[in-house]
C-alpha cells in the first residue's frame, strides 16, 4: 500500500552492541529530549557505566531502509539500588512511606527514547513492554519530564502511577514526574493515539 509506514523491529539488545552503538542511541536520546549536543556528550560516559549495573536490559526499535537497518528508538534499565545518583535523587522526593514500599528491589527504566521522526507510531509503548517483559522484579520506575506530553499520558495509560510531581534533578531546569508501576505490565490496551 502506498504512504504506508514500515513497521519496525523491537529487540532486545545485546549489551556490547549498545556499548558500540551507543552515540548513535544518545543521538536519538538528544533528538526526543531537545538537549544540545554538549549534554548529550556529556551523558556518554554514564550510560556506558549504567551497562555495568546489575539486572542491565536493553531494547531497540529498528527500521530497515536501502542501507540496512537504523536504530530509531532504545530503552534500557537495571536494578535501582542505594548508592546510585537516580535512586537517591529519588529518594529525597519520595516521602519514607512511598520509598519503603517501591524502591528495594524495583528496576529503574533509565532511558526510552524515540527519534522525533518517528513517534507517534506506538514505538515507545513497544520498547516500553519490550523492556520490562519476564522481569522478576516488582515494580519499574521512571522519571519523565513533568508536562502533557506523548510519553507522560503513555505511562499513565499502561499502568504507571504518579509517585512524586514536580521533582528538580541538578543539571536540568525543568520538573520531572517520577512514576513507578507494578510489574508485570498488564498487555497494552488498543489505542488509538500513538505514543
Amino acid at each position: 500500500m502506498t504512504g504506508t509506514t514500515p513497521a519496525a523491529r523491537v529487540t532486545e539488545l545485546p549489551t556490547g552492541w549498545l556499548r558500540d552503538h551507543m552515540h548513535e542511541a544518545l543521538a536519538i536520546y538528544g533528538e526526543a529530549m531537545g538537549y544540545s549536543p554538549s549534554v548529550v556528550a556529556g551523558r556518554y560516559g554514564y550510560a556506558i557505566q549504567h551497562t555495568e549495573r546489575p539486572g542491565f536490559r536493553a531494547v531497540g526499535a529498528f527500521l530497515q531502509t536501502r542501507d540496512g537497518e537504523v536504530l530509531v528508538g532504545f530503552a534500557y534499565g537495571y536494578l535501582i539500588a542505594p548508592g546510585q545518583w537516580w535512586h537517591d535523587q529519588v529518594r529525597t522526593a519520595l516521602d519514607r512511606r512511598t520509598a519503603k514500599r517501591w524502591l528495594p528491589g524495583a528496576f529503574e527504566v533509565c532511558e526510552l527514547h524515540v527519534h522525533p521522526d518517528h513517534q507517534s507510531r506506538g514505538l515507545g509503548r513497544q520498547l516500553l513492554h519490550a523492556l520490562v517483559a519476564g522481569l522478576p522484579y516488582p515494580a519499574a520506575l521512571l522519571s519523565t519530564p513533568d508536562n502533557d506530553t506523548k510519553a507522560f499520558r503513555l505511562y499513565h495509560a499502561d499502568g504507571f502511577v504518579d509517585l512524586a510531581r514536580n521533582h528538580r534533578f541538578p543539571g536540568d531546569s525543568r520538573p520531572f514526574a517520577i512514576l513507578g508501576a507494578h510489574l508485570p505490565l498488564a498487555p497494552p490496551a488498543p489505542r488509538s493515539d500513538r505514543a
